[in-house]
């Protein structure tokens, strides 16, 4: 797991994109990374720079209406699980999806509240976006975080 905290300023979607890459080819199977921002702060986009990172079959696109999808490793490396909770209340309906935590790079969007019952230890990935900043910058509200203004992002480690 990466060393935390860390705490940068993103430009563009590229840039989230491609920090996403460099975050991806450092992470192992039984890595769990949880990531909250607004709506549009660069979630999906972070997530799918981190699935091209672990060399994962894509499209990664946001789990909004399944709430998880598993992409499988083209490269021999661990699956990418990506959750979306938003629509979970309670932290056994995440344990009710039955990922594999050890085996997997998870990354849960939303989770923060639900995540401490099922793991004990994870990376926590706070995106802030500037206050007034589109939300409507594509077509899908869930993949609507593609407009480029600046992103803070911070990850900080919980647990051992």
């Amino acid at each position: 797991m990466i060393d935390s905290p860390v705490d940068v300023v993103i430009h563009t979607a590229d840039d989230m994109h491609d920090f996403g890459v460099r975050l991806g080819r450092d992470l192992t199977a039984g890595d769990l990374l949880v990531l909250t921002g607004p709506l549009g702060a660069g979630k999906t986009t972070l997530t799918r720079g981190i699935g091209e990172g672990l060399g994962v079959r894509g499209p990664v696109t946001s789990p909004t209406f399944v709430l998880a999808r598993t992409h499988p490793s083209l490269v021999g490396g661990p699956p990418l699980v990506h959750v979306d909770a938003y629509r979970l209340s309670e932290p056994i309906e995440l344990d009710d999806l039955d990922i594999d935590f050890a085996g997997s790079v998870v990354i849960v969007e939303w989770g923060r509240s639900l995540i401490d019952a099922v793991a004990s230890a994870w990376l926590d990935v706070e995106i802030e976006r500037p206050t007034g900043a589109s939300e409507s910058a594509g077509t899908d509200a869930a993949d609507s975080d593609v407009t480029d203004e600046p992103r803070r992002v911070r990850i900080f480690r919980h647990g051992s």
